[in-house]
């Protein structure tokens, strides 16, 4: 079943795919708050602990997959006891609607967040039709 993720004119614009749980690797799923405007979706992604080297966004024509490991450096000669989370990888994939374009798509890593932009494709934005007298 999958979660709506987005609201307003583009429903359906993103929503959680289920069978990222099914993967054969465990992964964390990352919090995702998803925000729409008339011009396209903005994803936040909360990654913490995952560098730019190691993040990998892959966009397809409807899917976009969200893909980081996080970086644990433990000290030359020192060997880590404990660990409150085991998994030190993040993976979330979406379906995307039709209506974005994916090829106008940026993305930007900053403190931990992951700010994904994905602005709708120029036949589903809105437009302003001139009237002209007669």
């Amino acid at each position: 079943m999958a979660e709506e993720m987005s609201t307003g004119a583009t429903q359906n614009a993103v929503s959680a795919d289920s069978s990222e749980r099914q993967q054969a690797q465990p992964a964390l799923t990352p919090p995702v708050d998803v925000v729409e405007d008339t011009g396209g979706i903005t994803l936040y992604a909360d990654l913490p602990g995952v560098p730019k080297e190691n993040l990998h966004l892959h966009l397809e024509t409807d899917s976009l997959t969200i893909e980081g490991t996080v970086k644990m450096d433990v000290p030359q000669g020192m060997q880590s006891s404990h660990a409150d989370i085991g998994t030190a990888r993040y993976r979330r994939v979406f379906t995307l609607s039709r209506e974005l374009d994916g090829t106008q798509a940026s993305a930007e890593l900053k403190n931990g967040v992951l700010t994904l932009r994905i602005p709708k494709a120029r036949h589903a934005q809105p437009r302003k039709i001139e009237i002209s007298a007669a």
